[in-house]
Protein backbone atom coordinates (compact mmCIF):
# COMPACT_ATOMS: atom_id res chain seq x y z
CA UNK A 1 0.00 0.00 0.00
CA UNK A 2 1.47 3.33 -0.79
CA UNK A 3 1.92 6.25 1.61
CA UNK A 4 -0.66 8.48 -0.27
CA UNK A 5 -3.80 5.57 -0.07
CA UNK A 6 -2.31 5.63 3.98
CA UNK A 7 -2.80 9.21 4.31
CA UNK A 8 -6.07 8.89 2.55
CA UNK A 9 -7.78 6.27 4.62
CA UNK A 10 -6.40 7.93 7.81
CA UNK A 11 -8.01 11.19 6.81
CA UNK A 12 -11.25 9.53 6.39
CA UNK A 13 -10.96 7.86 9.57
CA UNK A 14 -10.06 11.29 11.38
CA UNK A 15 -13.30 12.26 9.85
CA UNK A 16 -15.69 9.58 10.82
CA UNK A 17 -14.27 10.63 14.42
CA UNK A 18 -14.96 14.03 14.53
CA UNK A 19 -18.32 13.56 12.88
CA UNK A 20 -19.39 10.86 15.44
CA UNK A 21 -17.95 13.16 18.54
CA UNK A 22 -19.22 16.14 16.83
CA UNK A 23 -22.76 14.59 16.95
CA UNK A 24 -22.44 12.97 20.36
CA UNK A 25 -21.78 16.42 21.83
CA UNK A 26 -23.58 18.54 19.16
CA UNK A 27 -24.89 21.33 22.11
CA UNK A 28 -21.58 21.59 23.91
CA UNK A 29 -20.00 22.43 20.10
CA UNK A 30 -22.84 24.54 19.12
CA UNK A 31 -22.63 26.45 22.26
CA UNK A 32 -18.68 26.68 21.48
CA UNK A 33 -19.26 28.15 17.54
CA UNK A 34 -21.26 30.46 18.88
CA UNK A 35 -19.17 31.60 21.94
CA UNK A 36 -16.04 31.68 19.05
CA UNK A 37 -18.50 33.85 16.91
CA UNK A 38 -19.36 36.76 19.16
CA UNK A 39 -15.85 37.07 20.55
CA UNK A 40 -14.97 38.00 16.02
CA UNK A 41 -18.39 39.76 15.67
CA UNK A 42 -15.98 42.94 15.90
CA UNK A 43 -13.49 41.27 14.05
CA UNK A 44 -16.49 40.21 10.92
CA UNK A 45 -17.96 43.57 11.24
CA UNK A 46 -14.55 45.55 10.59
CA UNK A 47 -13.96 43.06 7.74
CA UNK A 48 -17.58 43.92 6.56
CA UNK A 49 -16.92 47.70 6.79
CA UNK A 50 -13.53 47.87 5.63
CA UNK A 51 -14.71 45.97 1.86
CA UNK A 52 -17.72 48.35 1.50
CA UNK A 53 -15.24 51.28 2.65
CA UNK A 54 -12.63 49.97 0.14
CA UNK A 55 -15.07 50.20 -2.99
CA UNK A 56 -15.02 54.37 -1.92
CA UNK A 57 -11.14 54.55 -1.20
CA UNK A 58 -10.27 52.72 -4.96
CA UNK A 59 -12.25 55.62 -6.24
CA UNK A 60 -10.53 58.20 -4.50
CA UNK A 61 -7.23 57.17 -4.72
CA UNK A 62 -7.75 57.37 -8.72
CA UNK A 63 -8.48 60.82 -8.21
CA UNK A 64 -5.75 62.23 -5.71
CA UNK A 65 -3.30 62.92 -8.00
CA UNK A 66 -2.88 59.98 -10.08
CA UNK A 67 0.33 61.17 -12.24
CA UNK A 68 1.85 62.77 -9.35
CA UNK A 69 5.23 60.12 -8.31
CA UNK A 70 6.39 62.42 -5.60
CA UNK A 71 7.12 60.39 -1.81
CA UNK A 72 4.85 63.01 -0.38
CA UNK A 73 1.78 62.07 -2.31
CA UNK A 74 2.68 57.98 -2.45
CA UNK A 75 3.04 58.33 1.36
CA UNK A 76 -0.23 60.49 1.95
CA UNK A 77 -2.47 58.80 -0.56
CA UNK A 78 -4.02 55.98 1.65
CA UNK A 79 -4.42 58.02 4.51
CA UNK A 80 -6.46 61.27 3.36
CA UNK A 81 -8.62 58.60 1.03
CA UNK A 82 -9.45 56.42 3.99
CA UNK A 83 -10.25 60.04 6.34
CA UNK A 84 -12.01 61.00 2.90
CA UNK A 85 -14.16 57.80 2.71
CA UNK A 86 -15.04 58.27 6.50
CA UNK A 87 -16.16 61.81 6.35
CA UNK A 88 -18.37 61.48 3.26
CA UNK A 89 -20.30 58.14 4.88
CA UNK A 90 -20.67 60.05 8.16
CA UNK A 91 -22.31 63.04 6.00
CA UNK A 92 -24.23 60.53 4.33
CA UNK A 93 -25.94 59.21 7.53
CA UNK A 94 -26.12 62.32 9.28
CA UNK A 95 -27.97 63.99 6.11
CA UNK A 96 -30.23 61.32 6.42
CA UNK A 97 -30.74 61.40 9.91
CA UNK A 98 -31.27 65.04 9.53
CA UNK A 99 -33.57 64.48 7.14
CA UNK A 100 -36.28 61.48 8.21
CA UNK A 101 -36.36 62.03 12.24
CA UNK A 102 -37.51 65.59 12.41
CA UNK A 103 -40.32 64.60 9.76
CA UNK A 104 -40.84 61.29 11.29
CA UNK A 105 -41.73 63.76 14.61
CA UNK A 106 -43.51 65.76 13.27
CA UNK A 107 -46.05 62.95 12.16
CA UNK A 108 -46.43 61.75 15.44
CA UNK A 109 -47.23 65.20 16.46
CA UNK A 110 -49.56 65.41 14.48
CA UNK A 111 -51.07 62.14 15.33
CA UNK A 112 -50.95 62.79 18.84
CA UNK A 113 -53.28 66.39 17.87
CA UNK A 114 -55.62 64.62 15.55
CA UNK A 115 -56.05 61.04 16.90
CA UNK A 116 -58.43 61.93 19.90
CA UNK A 117 -61.25 64.59 17.53
CA UNK A 118 -60.97 61.60 14.72
CA UNK A 119 -61.92 59.44 17.74
CA UNK A 120 -64.66 61.82 18.87
CA UNK A 121 -66.18 62.22 15.20
CA UNK A 122 -65.76 58.74 14.82
CA UNK A 123 -67.87 57.85 17.59
CA UNK A 124 -70.42 60.31 17.10
CA UNK A 125 -71.26 58.91 13.80
CA UNK A 126 -71.19 54.98 15.19
CA UNK A 127 -73.99 56.21 17.31
CA UNK A 128 -75.69 57.92 15.15
CA UNK A 129 -76.12 54.65 12.88
CA UNK A 130 -76.84 52.56 16.15
CA UNK A 131 -80.00 54.25 17.23
CA UNK A 132 -81.98 51.37 16.88
CA UNK A 133 -79.85 49.64 19.17
CA UNK A 134 -79.45 51.78 22.68
CA UNK A 135 -77.66 49.11 24.88
CA UNK A 136 -74.76 49.19 22.05
CA UNK A 137 -75.09 53.19 21.75
CA UNK A 138 -74.67 53.73 25.27
CA UNK A 139 -71.84 51.81 25.49
CA UNK A 140 -70.03 53.07 22.32
CA UNK A 141 -70.77 56.69 23.78
CA UNK A 142 -69.19 56.06 27.47
CA UNK A 143 -65.76 55.35 25.72
CA UNK A 144 -63.33 58.12 25.73
CA UNK A 145 -60.32 58.97 24.45
CA UNK A 146 -57.60 60.90 26.47
CA UNK A 147 -54.26 61.00 26.40
CA UNK A 148 -53.95 62.24 30.15
CA UNK A 149 -56.14 59.03 30.92
CA UNK A 150 -54.02 56.84 28.67
CA UNK A 151 -50.71 57.88 30.48
CA UNK A 152 -51.88 57.78 33.80
CA UNK A 153 -52.95 53.73 32.81
CA UNK A 154 -49.42 53.37 31.17
CA UNK A 155 -47.88 54.32 34.21
CA UNK A 156 -50.02 52.50 36.68
CA UNK A 157 -49.05 49.21 34.59
CA UNK A 158 -45.05 50.48 34.40
CA UNK A 159 -45.37 50.70 38.20
CA UNK A 160 -46.59 47.25 38.88
CA UNK A 161 -44.12 45.74 36.42
CA UNK A 162 -41.21 47.68 38.08
CA UNK A 163 -38.55 45.01 38.37
CA UNK A 164 -39.43 43.18 35.18
CA UNK A 165 -39.14 46.80 33.34
CA UNK A 166 -35.60 47.45 35.28
CA UNK A 167 -33.87 44.29 34.00
CA UNK A 168 -35.64 44.49 30.65
CA UNK A 169 -33.68 48.23 30.20
CA UNK A 170 -31.06 46.94 31.71
CA UNK A 171 -30.74 44.17 29.23
CA UNK A 172 -31.53 47.23 26.56
CA UNK A 173 -28.27 48.88 27.53
CA UNK A 174 -26.60 46.10 28.11
CA UNK A 175 -27.21 45.12 24.66
CA UNK A 176 -26.89 48.81 23.10
CA UNK A 177 -23.38 48.94 24.63
CA UNK A 178 -22.33 45.82 23.40
CA UNK A 179 -23.14 46.82 19.84
CA UNK A 180 -21.54 50.60 20.01
CA UNK A 181 -18.79 48.63 21.21
CA UNK A 182 -18.45 45.69 18.46
CA UNK A 183 -19.12 48.99 15.92
CA UNK A 184 -15.75 51.05 17.47
CA UNK A 185 -14.03 48.10 17.89
CA UNK A 186 -14.49 47.13 14.05
CA UNK A 187 -14.19 50.53 12.66
CA UNK A 188 -10.67 50.54 14.33
CA UNK A 189 -10.41 46.96 12.76
CA UNK A 190 -11.36 48.48 9.48
CA UNK A 191 -8.98 51.25 9.35
CA UNK A 192 -5.97 49.22 10.21
CA UNK A 193 -7.20 46.97 7.14
CA UNK A 194 -7.24 49.55 5.27
CA UNK A 195 -3.88 51.22 5.94
CA UNK A 196 -2.14 47.58 5.52
CA UNK A 197 -4.38 46.21 2.71
CA UNK A 198 -1.34 45.99 0.20
CA UNK A 199 1.05 44.06 2.44
CA UNK A 200 -1.48 41.83 3.73
CA UNK A 201 -2.85 41.05 0.55
CA UNK A 202 1.27 39.59 -0.47
CA UNK A 203 1.87 38.13 2.87
CA UNK A 204 -1.28 35.87 1.69
CA UNK A 205 0.05 35.11 -1.27
CA UNK A 206 3.09 33.96 -0.38
CA UNK A 207 1.41 31.48 2.13
CA UNK A 208 -0.80 30.32 -0.51
CA UNK A 209 2.01 29.63 -2.81
CA UNK A 210 3.96 27.76 0.02
CA UNK A 211 1.08 25.82 1.30
CA UNK A 212 -1.03 25.16 -1.24
CA UNK A 213 -0.75 23.08 -4.85
CA UNK A 214 -0.54 25.56 -8.08
CA UNK A 215 -3.49 24.33 -9.19
CA UNK A 216 -5.62 25.00 -6.30
CA UNK A 217 -4.49 28.50 -6.31
CA UNK A 218 -5.74 28.88 -9.71
CA UNK A 219 -9.03 27.90 -8.93
CA UNK A 220 -9.46 29.41 -5.65
CA UNK A 221 -7.95 33.03 -7.45
CA UNK A 222 -10.96 32.20 -9.80
CA UNK A 223 -13.13 31.74 -7.20
CA UNK A 224 -12.37 35.04 -5.27
CA UNK A 225 -11.45 36.99 -8.52
CA UNK A 226 -15.44 36.25 -9.89
CA UNK A 227 -16.98 36.89 -6.37
CA UNK A 228 -15.06 40.13 -5.59
CA UNK A 229 -16.35 41.58 -8.75
CA UNK A 230 -19.88 40.71 -8.25
CA UNK A 231 -20.09 41.60 -4.65
CA UNK A 232 -18.21 45.11 -6.02
CA UNK A 233 -21.03 45.47 -9.06
CA UNK A 234 -23.85 44.75 -6.72
CA UNK A 235 -23.10 47.32 -3.78
CA UNK A 236 -22.05 50.38 -6.77
CA UNK A 237 -25.15 49.05 -8.73
CA UNK A 238 -27.72 48.85 -5.72
CA UNK A 239 -26.13 52.47 -4.69
CA UNK A 240 -27.24 53.84 -7.97
CA UNK A 241 -29.77 52.52 -8.31
CA UNK A 242 -31.28 53.65 -4.47
CA UNK A 243 -30.24 57.12 -5.39
CA UNK A 244 -31.89 56.71 -8.53
CA UNK A 245 -34.90 55.52 -6.77
CA UNK A 246 -34.96 58.24 -4.63
CA UNK A 247 -34.57 61.19 -6.39
CA UNK A 248 -37.28 60.20 -8.95
CA UNK A 249 -39.44 59.45 -5.53
CA UNK A 250 -38.86 63.09 -4.62
CA UNK A 251 -39.36 64.36 -7.63
CA UNK A 252 -42.55 62.60 -8.44
CA UNK A 253 -43.91 63.88 -5.23
CA UNK A 254 -42.93 67.44 -5.96
CA UNK A 255 -44.66 67.44 -9.08
CA UNK A 256 -47.63 65.66 -7.44
CA UNK A 257 -47.69 68.57 -4.43
CA UNK A 258 -47.58 65.57 -2.27
CA UNK A 259 -46.39 66.29 1.24
CA UNK A 260 -43.11 64.76 2.92
CA UNK A 261 -41.18 64.10 -0.41
CA UNK A 262 -37.99 64.62 1.30
CA UNK A 263 -38.30 61.92 3.69
CA UNK A 264 -39.95 59.72 1.65
CA UNK A 265 -37.93 60.01 -1.12
CA UNK A 266 -34.60 59.14 1.27
CA UNK A 267 -36.19 56.49 3.41
CA UNK A 268 -37.57 55.09 -0.34
CA UNK A 269 -33.96 55.14 -1.24
CA UNK A 270 -32.25 54.70 1.68
CA UNK A 271 -34.57 51.34 2.05
CA UNK A 272 -34.18 50.19 -1.59
CA UNK A 273 -30.73 48.42 -0.67
CA UNK A 274 -32.62 45.26 0.24
CA UNK A 275 -33.47 44.18 -2.95
CA UNK A 276 -37.37 43.69 -3.90
CA UNK A 277 -39.23 44.01 -0.73
CA UNK A 278 -37.16 47.63 0.52
CA UNK A 279 -38.75 50.04 -1.35
CA UNK A 280 -42.37 49.01 -0.10
CA UNK A 281 -40.78 48.93 3.31
CA UNK A 282 -39.87 52.46 2.58
CA UNK A 283 -43.45 53.45 1.10
CA UNK A 284 -45.33 51.96 3.98
CA UNK A 285 -43.50 54.26 6.45
CA UNK A 286 -44.22 57.39 4.27
CA UNK A 287 -48.07 56.57 2.90
CA UNK A 288 -48.30 56.36 7.07
CA UNK A 289 -47.00 59.31 7.61
CA UNK A 290 -48.73 61.01 4.54
CA UNK A 291 -51.73 59.73 6.04
CA UNK A 292 -52.07 61.93 9.08
CA UNK A 293 -52.02 65.02 6.88
CA UNK A 294 -54.79 63.82 4.14
CA UNK A 295 -56.07 60.18 3.29
CA UNK A 296 -56.39 61.30 -0.08
CA UNK A 297 -52.74 62.01 -0.82
CA UNK A 298 -51.48 58.95 0.98
CA UNK A 299 -53.68 56.60 -1.83
CA UNK A 300 -52.39 59.24 -4.75
CA UNK A 301 -48.68 58.33 -3.27
CA UNK A 302 -49.10 54.85 -3.07
CA UNK A 303 -50.54 54.42 -6.51
CA UNK A 304 -47.84 56.74 -7.56
CA UNK A 305 -45.27 54.47 -6.02
CA UNK A 306 -46.93 51.28 -7.01
CA UNK A 307 -45.61 52.79 -10.88
CA UNK A 308 -42.95 53.97 -9.90
CA UNK A 309 -42.07 50.41 -8.18
CA UNK A 310 -42.75 48.97 -11.67
CA UNK A 311 -40.29 51.26 -13.92
CA UNK A 312 -37.47 50.43 -11.35
CA UNK A 313 -38.38 46.47 -11.31
CA UNK A 314 -38.82 46.23 -14.98
CA UNK A 315 -36.10 48.95 -16.66
CA UNK A 316 -33.96 50.94 -14.05
CA UNK A 317 -33.18 47.47 -11.51
CA UNK A 318 -32.07 45.45 -14.99
CA UNK A 319 -29.86 47.62 -16.33
CA UNK A 320 -28.08 48.95 -13.12
CA UNK A 321 -28.02 45.53 -10.90
CA UNK A 322 -29.14 42.62 -12.83
CA UNK A 323 -26.90 43.20 -15.44
CA UNK A 324 -23.74 44.05 -13.49
CA UNK A 325 -24.58 40.75 -11.44
CA UNK A 326 -26.13 38.68 -13.67
CA UNK A 327 -28.65 36.57 -11.34
CA UNK A 328 -32.46 35.99 -13.25
CA UNK A 329 -34.92 37.50 -11.23
CA UNK A 330 -36.21 34.04 -9.87
CA UNK A 331 -32.53 33.26 -8.43
CA UNK A 332 -32.69 36.85 -7.33
CA UNK A 333 -36.33 36.29 -5.23
CA UNK A 334 -34.84 32.84 -3.98
CA UNK A 335 -31.86 34.75 -2.53
CA UNK A 336 -33.89 37.34 -0.99
CA UNK A 337 -36.46 34.95 0.70
CA UNK A 338 -33.89 32.39 1.80
CA UNK A 339 -31.30 34.96 3.05
CA UNK A 340 -34.44 37.04 5.46
CA UNK A 341 -35.48 33.89 6.55
CA UNK A 342 -32.09 32.71 7.75
CA UNK A 343 -30.01 36.43 8.76
CA UNK A 344 -32.67 38.56 8.54
CA UNK A 345 -32.15 41.98 6.78
CA UNK A 346 -28.06 41.54 6.27
CA UNK A 347 -28.97 37.97 4.87
CA UNK A 348 -31.69 39.90 2.45
CA UNK A 349 -28.55 42.32 1.33
CA UNK A 350 -25.86 39.44 1.06
CA UNK A 351 -27.86 36.90 -0.76
CA UNK A 352 -27.92 38.09 -4.10
CA UNK A 353 -24.38 38.71 -4.63
CA UNK A 354 -23.69 35.79 -2.61
CA UNK A 355 -26.06 33.13 -5.05
CA UNK A 356 -24.99 35.31 -8.01
CA UNK A 357 -21.44 34.13 -7.41
CA UNK A 358 -22.24 30.72 -6.53
CA UNK A 359 -24.46 30.94 -10.09
CA UNK A 360 -21.49 32.35 -12.01
CA UNK A 361 -19.41 29.69 -11.07
CA UNK A 362 -21.51 26.34 -10.92
CA UNK A 363 -22.17 27.68 -15.10
CA UNK A 364 -18.10 28.16 -15.49
CA UNK A 365 -17.78 24.67 -14.50
CA UNK A 366 -20.62 23.42 -16.19
CA UNK A 367 -19.40 25.33 -19.68
CA UNK A 368 -15.87 23.87 -19.23
CA UNK A 369 -17.07 20.16 -18.60
CA UNK A 370 -19.71 20.78 -21.70
CA UNK A 371 -16.16 21.86 -23.87
CA UNK A 372 -14.10 19.35 -22.60
CA UNK A 373 -16.89 16.60 -23.96
CA UNK A 374 -16.87 18.40 -26.92
CA UNK A 375 -20.98 19.20 -26.35
CA UNK A 376 -22.45 22.29 -27.78
CA UNK A 377 -23.51 25.06 -25.05
CA UNK A 378 -27.15 26.00 -25.73
CA UNK A 379 -27.93 29.44 -27.11
CA UNK A 380 -24.72 29.09 -29.06
CA UNK A 381 -25.55 29.44 -32.47
CA UNK A 382 -21.76 28.89 -33.68
CA UNK A 383 -21.89 25.90 -35.63
CA UNK A 384 -18.70 23.69 -34.23
CA UNK A 385 -16.02 23.31 -37.63
CA UNK A 386 -15.72 19.58 -38.58
CA UNK A 387 -12.46 17.99 -37.94
CA UNK A 388 -10.57 17.93 -41.63
CA UNK A 389 -9.24 15.10 -42.75
CA UNK A 390 -5.44 14.29 -42.06
CA UNK A 391 -4.31 14.63 -45.73
CA UNK A 392 -2.50 11.69 -46.76
CA UNK A 393 1.15 12.10 -48.48
CA UNK A 394 1.08 12.07 -52.48
CA UNK A 395 3.51 9.71 -53.87
CA UNK A 396 5.20 11.16 -56.71
CA UNK A 397 5.93 9.21 -60.17
CA UNK A 398 9.46 9.59 -60.34
CA UNK A 399 9.72 7.59 -56.91
CA UNK A 400 7.19 4.88 -58.42
CA UNK A 401 9.60 4.93 -61.66
CA UNK A 402 12.59 4.21 -59.83
CA UNK A 403 11.18 1.58 -57.35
Amino acid sequence: MEKREIKQYVFIAALAIAVCVISQNFSVVSNFVLLVLGALKSLVIGLFIAYIFNIIMNRFEKLYFPNSSSKLTERTRRPVCIAATFAITTAIIALIIYIVVPEIGNAFGVLYAEIPPAFTTAKDFVTGKLKEYPEIQQQISSLEFDWASIAGKASKLLTSGLAGILSSAVGIIGGLASTVTNLVLGIIFAIYLLLRKDKLIRDANRIRRIYFSEDFNKKSTIVLRTANTTFQSFFVGQFVEAIILGSLCFIGMKLLKLPYAAMSGTLVGVTAFIPIVGAFLGAGISAFIILTVDPMQALIFVIFLIVLQQLEGNIIYPRVVGGSVGLPSIWTLAAVTIGGGLFGVLGMILGVPLTATLYKLSFRVLESREEELGIAVPGDNKPQKPEKPKKQPVKSKKADKKK
